[in-house]
């Protein structure tokens, strides 16, 4: 697929996404959502990529300044609202678990943990982008706002779900019933930040993080990743069978015997990867 609002580089096992519209501050279209999904599909099949970054196009000066206020409007002309995507549309992250086979849930399907690099604005969809990224980190000063209630929509793509289990009830109504705006400083106080940073320190302590993830095996941080977001569907008892199930299947596979002995004999690992479960 031609990409032209996507960006993708790869170095050091770390892919970076950005999301591309810089003369529209990275705004959200049909067919950026399209390009998206399209090149996490090839990111999570990829050997070589252990850890996602999504972030703005810096010239961009946003994260993701929310649905493009043309396709807003054209909502409006028809009377109804139009994802801008087709039916063949690429499904990462589809097949883990029927909870995960949604819009902007497929981030909990995928192999790889995903970093939602935020590097300015983030309205509507730029909020959902980030509330489904496993890691945050943000630059002081970023404005935020889950929006939708100005255009008389409901909370977007399971912010409703995704939100009170990331900073609790109490700060999720206050922000999805008021569609206000909050900084970053605000957002880190109620724990939907795992840093805020000086906009220079952003990126390095990005990579900084994401590379300390890709030391982990392969196989851990994929089946660690769908224990975390299926427990929230199961029973406690359910989990801890899950979590016994996978360590006597995991134990055999051969990451399990490298991690011990790079671990005595103090080396990094070299990962074989693959299904182990």
């Amino acid at each position: 697929m031609e990409l032209k609002t996507i960006k993708v580089e790869c170095e050091n096992q770390i892919a970076t996404v950005f999301l591309s519209r810089p003369h529209r501050r990275n705004a959200w279209t049909g067919r950026m959502h399209t390009e998206y999904r399209h090149v996490l599909t090839e990111l999570d099949q990829d050997k070589d990529v252990r850890v996602i970054v999504v972030t703005g196009d810096p010239e961009g000066k946003a994260f993701c300044a929310g649905a493009d206020t043309a396709a807003l409007e054209g909502h409006s002309e028809k009377g109804r609202y139009d994802s801008g995507t087709t039916d063949d549309i690429a499904r990462p992250g589809y097949g883990v678990r029927e909870e995960f086979d949604a819009t902007f849930a497929y981030h909990f399907g995928l192999t790889k943990p995903v970093i939602a690099a935020i590097n300015g604005a983030a309205a509507g969809i730029g909020v959902v982008l980030a509330a489904f990224a496993d890691l945050r980190f943000a630059v002081k000063g970023a404005k935020f706002t889950t929006a939708h209630g100005r255009f008389n929509f409901p909370a977007e793509f399971g912010l409703s779900w995704v939100l009170p289990r990331i900073i609790g009830l109490t700060y999720a109504n206050d922000l999805l019933l008021s569609s206000r705006v909050f900084l970053a400083e605000e957002a880190m106080e109620m724990g939907f930040l795992n840093k805020c940073l000086e906009p220079d320190a952003l990126m390095p302590t990005v990579y900084e993080y994401a590379q300390m993830l890709t030391q982990s095996a392969p196989g851990s941080l994929r089946e660690t990743k769908w224990q975390i977001y299926s427990d929230q569907h199961r029973s406690a008892g359910a989990s801890v069978e899950e979590a016994e199930r996978l360590l006597e299947a995991m134990a055999q596979h051969p990451d399990y015997k490298e991690g011990i002995k790079a671990w005595m004999e103090k080396r990094p690992a070299n990962w074989v990867g693959g299904d182990g479960s």
